[in-house]
Formats: structure tokens, sequence, C-alpha cells
């Protein structure tokens, strides 16, 4: 696309509203603005490349955390702030001490376990594709366990996180 074709999409828009945004302030297009995307941080590939086993050398995620932080880092210090921050590709590529990997872009909640590992998929918070209602997955973590329960986007505004998943957060 070309920057004239992109600037004609921008003039269209105009006047448009979007639903998509749950705050007033958001929902009419106020011009210009940016966001950040990044890519692949996929912690443990660059051990298993400087060791050429890229089937299992990839234990360590030093340095994947280290460049994750700066670009956080960046980011904050951006004037003005972008409007927003995804984060595509590869996540991981190794997994030292990881007992649950949390996913999206099946439109629905899915999920199962292999060789102690929590595949989960959490349905979109926008077009649904089965019978689950828009939402997030709340996710705990403690030192023990990973606990995690799909709300709808009505019952989370209404009600909020359940009891038991706040009590695990509690300092003991």
């Amino acid at each position: 696309m070309s920057a004239a074709e992109a600037g004609g999409i921008f003039r269209r828009a105009r006047g448009r509203t979007l639903d998509a945004f749950p705050s007033e302030k958001e929902r009419e297009w106020k011009g210009p603005f940016y966001f950040i995307q990044g890519a692949d941080p996929q912690f443990g590939l660059m051990k298993a490349w400087s060791t050429g086993d890229s089937d299992s050398g990839g234990d360590e995620w030093g340095q994947e955390i280290r460049l994750t932080e700066q670009a956080v880092e960046a980011i904050n210090k951006l004037k003005p702030k972008p409007r927003f921050f995804v984060l595509c590709g590869d996540l991981i590529h190794a997994m030292p001490g990881v007992t649950a990997v949390f996913s999206g872009h099946y439109h629905r909640n899915a999920g199962g376990i292999y060789q102690n590992l929590d595949m989960v998929v959490s349905s979109a918070i926008g077009c649904q594709l089965g019978e689950d209602t828009h939402g997030l997955r709340v996710v705990v973590v403690t030192a023990e366990k990973i606990v995690h329960r799909y709300y709808s986007l009505d019952e989370l505004s209404e009600k909020g996180i359940d009891d038991d998943l706040m009590g695990l957060m509690e300092e003991k």
C-alpha cells in the first residue's frame, strides 16, 4: 500500500466511530496515532543457536530477558506514549521450568496437557467461532502452581475476579 493509499484510508475514517473501545474518549477518530509492534522474543533461541542444538539447547533465557526488558524500557521512555503495544510471533523456543503455555488465535477456549506441559488456548475478545463468550483469561501464578479461569467480559466487569483466585495472591 502506498502512502497516498494509506492517507486515503485515514481520511475516510474521520468522523466514524468504533464500538470496540470501552472508553467514550476512545470512540471517535482524533487524528493520527502510533502503536508499537514487537516480534519473536523467542526465549531460549539465542543459546540454542549459539550451541547449534536447536532441539534442546534453549534452556537459558538470560539474553532474551535482558533484550525484552530493554525493549519495554525504551517503549516506556517514548513521548508521546504509543496507543498500545502488540507482541507477535514466537514467544518461546525452549521451556526451562515452564509448566503452562498460554495462547489465543483459535477464537474459542481449548487446550490440553502433554508431558506435564499445560497448553491453554483462550477464546477471543472479538469474533467468537465457538460457543464461548467474548472474554479474557485471568492467570494467577504462585510459587506452587498456576491457576487460570476464563471470564466473559460482562462477568468480569460486573463481579470481578473470583474470591478463590484473589485468595491465592495473599501473602502467607
